[in-house]
């Protein structure tokens, strides 16, 4: 039996399905739509897809179970990573914008930051070496997020194909950034999030926070990664 932590940090797609079935489907869409799945990001650039959430009045128990882990809709990198604002800003979400702003805009909270800062520490989990993603972790710093591992969709139908993602923030102690990180049809070291996406947000992230001047918020500077690290599920 696992709890709630190590659902996530396992990446536990049985987990997940039970704690999305005490959800009414309007919930869940509810929530879907009010971090941005579905809706065309407002960021003026022409590129930026709305992806694909079908209307909760037409979801069967089967398709509410499968979607709770990512299969049935479709979502943008950028859209992903605005979701992770909630966990990093304590609960708020802001718009997005390609410019850099004076002042952030006024935001609406979505989650309780009590529920924020539990969440921060169970994706922090999900980058020890019990979890799915030891790869990701940065020397100095905490940092916490979630990998992806996704069958692609070709012509209406699931191929053989993957894309594989890691999305998260540092540093854990006081978000500064979010990182999000996809891998189309990853051909070298496997598919999965934690061996193949997670890597690239470490280094990306390493560098940031270097070039930010963010100080470091951890006394931990060798990472340990396990010799067979733990596999999400499909």
């Amino acid at each position: 039996m696992l709890n709630v932590s190590q659902i996530i940090q396992k990446s536990s797609n049985i987990g997940t399905v039970k704690i999305a079935l005490q959800m009414t489907p309007q919930d869940m869409w509810e929530m879907f739509t009010t971090v941005g799945f579905g809706q065309q990001p407002k960021i003026g650039f022409p590129g930026a897809v709305a992806g694909r959430v079908r209307p909760f009045k037409n979801w069967r128990p089967i398709e509410q179970a499968t979607m709770s882990y990512g299969h049935g809709i479709t979502v943008s990198l950028i859209q992903l990573a605005k979701a992770y604002m909630i966990f990093a800003r304590d609960g708020d979400l802001i718009p997005l914008s390609f410019t850099k702003v004076a002042q952030p805009p006024a935001g609406q909270q979505v989650i309780a930051r009590k529920t924020a800062l539990e969440m921060r520490a169970m994706l922090e989990s999900v980058v020890s070496p019990e979890g799915t993603a030891p790869q990701a972790q940065v020397p100095g710093y905490r940092v916490g997020g979630k990998t992806g591992t996704a069958l692609k969709v070709i012509g209406g139908r699931y191929v053989n194909k993957y894309v594989a993602s890691f999305v998260g923030f540092a540093p854990a102690s006081n978000p500064r950034i979010i990182v999000a990180v996809m891998v189309d049809e990853p051909t070298a070291y496997g598919h999965y999030g934690g061996v193949v996406a997670a890597p690239v947000f470490a280094a990306i992230t390493a560098n940031a926070l270097r070039a930010m001047n963010v100080a470091p918020d951890s006394t931990v500077t060798r990472i340990v990664i396990p010799d067979n690290p733990l596999q999400e599920s499909l």
